[in-house]
């Protein structure tokens, strides 16, 4: 059966085919920039919001605070007046599509936090027009675009699919990934009603290879859900093989490598030190709350969640234990230089990183940590890791590396000179197998 598209919809489809559509998208962080600029790259008016003004003020000056998105990307969008940026919010209703790139934490009780989605919501509600396309990309659990936005956006009387449009598109970016960046992964669109997912589609097929719907923007929320459970699930089960194998004097990291030569039902995951970023520590946990509500358990979920939450406790004991073997001590007044602060390697972001509980851990312990990253140069105001706010890095000098007792990798950047650094240490103990990926074989490198 044929669906009858409102006037104002058909207005909105055929600006999304000419590319006149003005694209806002709220939220300049590492989901909200790249999506930004792509849009400004395939010839889309872009308005770039956000509420930091310190964001706004290097846009408009055609710089990028974001290392893995080049200025020289930003400068002629400017220029050009393909990319605009404002803190006034006031402003969204000059958009025709509207973008929510806002983070989805979860609160100290691990239930989602979506005062930013929620808040959000509301400015736009507040210039909310006929004929406007508002897309959530930030990941939650399935059911928020419907009940937790929809109502709010309808509450002065817009009907959503009639008057209004609504979809979800779950974010698929990866910082510092060289291979696969925003105009290279296939995007998943969903909607309640044929005309709005149509409408974002239409959006979403001026800058990547593929849109991909689906029946409902719930099933488009559950997507992004399981894309990250797998891989929070895989990690676990790497890290607990991880113990089991050393137990075994067996090398995880060796297993993995052969088995990853099997061409089908095997897909390589690592161990490491913990989980970060600002999707898998935290993603699993809102389908967890939200299972309950239908008196479902999510067991496997919450056990891997524990499994990956324990790992810091085990480097820390392995880094106190090879010291007292090697040193005759613990960790009490020593002094520990913490490799890589970032939650992943050849990135600046250290939202959720294991490296700041790693330095929590140790200096509970009594020994000072300090840190060298070749992205970070101090770690910012976290409301998780209080102590450690404002702290500055060392500079990269080997005879300052070698007055530490031990160094603790805990990001493999490929900015680093492994062999200098294992040539300068008195101990390095690694998490990552950076060393060995390096070439880097000595007796001072212990694998934790």
């Amino acid at each position: 059966m044929s669906i009858e598209w409102p006037a104002h919809g058909l207005k909105l489809q055929a600006r999304i085919e000419s590319g006149s559509a003005i694209i806002g998208v709220i939220g300049m962080g590492y989901v909200g920039l790249p999506l930004a600029v792509a849009f400004g790259e395939a010839g889309c008016p872009v308005l770039a919001f956000d509420v930091d003004q310190a964001k706004i003020d290097a846009l408009e000056a055609g710089e990028s605070y974001i290392k893995h998105i080049d200025a020289a990307r930003i400068a002629p969008l400017v220029a050009n007046e393909k990319l605009r940026a404002t803190a006034d919010l006031a402003r969204l209703g000059e958009a025709d599509v509207v973008l929510i790139c806002v983070p989805t934490p979860l609160t100290r009780h691990l239930e989602p936090d979506l005062k930013y989605v929620e808040l959000t919501t509301q400015a736009i509600a507040k210039t909310l027009r006929r004929g406007q396309l508002v897309i959530l990309e930030s990941t939650t659990y399935p059911g928020t675009t419907r009940e937790v936005m929809q109502p709010i956006l309808e509450a002065e009387g817009l009907v959503a699919g009639k008057d209004f449009f609504l979809a979800y598109s779950p974010e698929r970016e990866d910082p510092g990934n060289p291979t696969f960046s925003t105009t290279k992964i296939p995007k998943v669109v969903g909607a309640d009603d044929t005309v709005s997912a149509d409408l974002a589609l239409g959006v979403y097929r001026h800058i990547v290879p593929q849109a991909i719907q689906v029946s409902s923007a719930a099933t488009a929320e559950a997507v992004k859900i399981t894309e990250n459970v797998f891989r929070a699930v895989n990690i676990a089960l790497v890290n607990e093989l991880k113990l089991i194998f050393t137990a075994m004097d067996i090398d995880v990291w060796e297993v993995i490598d052969a088995a990853k030569s099997k061409p089908f039902g095997f897909m390589p995951f690592y161990p490491g030190p913990g989980l970060g970023g600002h999707c898998i520590p935290i993603d699993p946990f809102y389908l967890t709350w939200k299972a309950r509500e239908y008196n479902q358990h999510t067991k496997f979920i919450e056990l891997a969640g524990q499994i990956n939450a324990d790992m810091p406790q085990h480097v820390v004991r392995v880094l106190a234990d090879t010291m007292d073997a090697r040193f005759g001590r613990g960790l009490r007044d020593a002094r520990i230089l913490v490799l890589g602060v970032a939650y992943k390697k050849n990135v600046e972001d250290i939202r959720e990183s294991p490296s700041l509980r790693l330095m929590e851990m140790i200096e509970a312990r009594g020994a000072t940590a300090d840190f060298f990253d070749p992205h970070v140069a101090q770690i910012d105001n976290t409301r998780e890791h209080p102590t450690l706010n404002f702290r500055d890095g060392i500079a990269w000098d080997e005879a300052e590396i070698a007055r530490y007792d031990a160094v603790l990798i805990a990001t493999d950047h490929d900015a680093v000179d492994y062999a200098a650094l294992v040539e300068a240490a008195k101990l390095v103990v690694d998490t990552r197998n950076a060393c060995a990926k390096a070439g880097v074989v000595s007796d001072k490198v212990v694998r934790a």
